[in-house]
């Protein structure tokens, strides 16, 4: 079974406006319309059969509708894992957490970059100790500023594993967008899963076949950063780059069956 453990789908009365926002940030351009019918699609043409789907509440007044939506989301289609947000500034962040893990959602997502937040503050410790060996969780890593001013970078991830030992982290983008040489110090062959998303268009041939080389295989997962990329063309562009043959693609693809396959413990439990 192939995963996608990287895609984001949105409210249709915004998923417009959040996909000027991604433009404007990111300077790429969507390939997607950032909504579920047209994830679901791009899914199915991949031969991809379960995604994780993400979004981050940007303020505490969003955090539990942007639960309740893609909690309903997986109702409606089993093909979606969903994951769940907080925002650490929410004070009621543990009854939202046990709303979670009551309602089976086994992931959270946080993005401190857009959530408006450090991931060395100390503020986040209690979150991540109440969600230990409860929850996965995706965090979103790097961007243009260098470390020391980047809300997050591969160097707070790897704090984040020492303080916490035991914690599931996915380090999105192979441990850093733009920061990979960072990864390569700090959580390259840790114990922290990795996923492609958004990082084969932009890393040099040497430093992808360093990373894949020097970190577990079985820890790194395919992520394709819907609707930014296509999953199907993000699936050939990494067989492309890294030459894999098809058993090895396929290996790559399905190895998040670790942490989101029938049985595993971080399955949804809906």
């Amino acid at each position: 079974m192939r995963y996608d453990v990287h895609t984001h789908a949105f409210h249709p009365k915004v998923a417009d406006k959040i996909l000027a926002q991604l433009e404007e940030h990111y300077g790429i351009a969507p390939v997607g319309r950032g909504v579920s019918p047209d994830l679901l699609e791009r899914l199915a043409r991949a031969g991809i059969h379960r995604a994780v789907v993400h979004n981050a509440a940007t303020a505490p007044a969003q955090v539990t509708p942007a639960n309740d939506f893609v909690l309903g989301l997986a109702k409606a289609h089993p093909e979606i894992i969903p994951f769940g947000t907080l925002h650490p500034a929410d004070p009621g962040w543990p009854d939202a957490m046990e709303g979670l893990w009551k309602k089976g959602v086994r992931g959270i997502k946080l993005h401190a970059d857009f959530q408006g937040f450090r991931l060395d503050n100390p503020a986040l410790d209690p979150i991540f100790e109440e969600g230990r060996g409860r929850f996965c969780f995706m965090l979103h890593v790097g961007d243009r500023l260098p470390p020391d001013r980047n809300p997050s970078c591969p160097f707070k991830v790897a704090r984040l594993l020492d303080r916490h030992p035991g914690l599931t982290v996915i380090a999105a983008h192979l441990g850093g967008y733009l920061h990979w040489q960072y990864a390569l110090e700090s959580l390259v062959g840790r114990d922290v899963f990795l996923d492609t998303s958004s990082s084969l268009p932009f890393l040099d041939d040497a430093t992808l076949h360093e990373i894949f080389n020097r970190h577990a295989p079985e820890r790194i997962f395919f992520g394709s950063d819907y609707p930014l990329f296509d999953p199907g063309a993000e699936a050939a562009r990494l067989q492309q780059r890294l030459d894999l043959t098809d058993d090895a693609l396929e290996r790559l693809m399905s190895g998040a069956a670790v942490l989101f396959g029938p049985g595993a413990d971080f399955a949804p439990k809906l």
